[in-house]
C-alpha cells in the first residue's frame, strides 16, 4: 500500500485505467469470437459485422491496449476468413 498522497492517487488512477482497458479488450474479443463462430457456422458475415469488429480493434490499438501490428493481424485474419466463406 502506498504511503504518499501522490502514490495513492496514482494507484487509484491505474486501477481505473486497468478496468477501462479490460472492458475494451473484452468487448473486442467478444466481437471477434462471435464473428469467428458465424464464419465457422457457414453464415455470411455482413459487412456491418466486419466493420464493427474492425472498429473495435482499431479503437483498442489507438488506446494502446493492443499493439498496432496485432490489430492489423487480427483484422487481416478476420477479413480473410470472411472472404473465404463468401466465395
Amino acid at each position: 500500500m502506498p504511503n504518499k498522497k501522490s502514490a495513492k492517487k496514482e494507484l487509484r488512477k491505474s486501477v481505473k485505467r486497468q478496468a477501462d482497458n479490460k472492458k475494451v479488450k473484452k468487448a473486442m474479443k467478444e466481437v471477434i469470437k462471435t464473428s469467428n463462430k458465424a464464419i465457422i457456422a457457414g453464415e455470411k458475415l455482413s459487412s456491418e459485422g466486419l466493420s464493427v469488429a474492425s472498429k473495435l480493434i482499431d479503437k483498442a490499438a489507438k488506446k494502446g491496449i493492443i499493439k498496432k501490428n496485432t490489430a492489423a493481424r487480427q483484422k487481416s485474419r478476420l477479413a480473410k476468413r470472411a472472404n473465404k466463406v463468401t466465395k
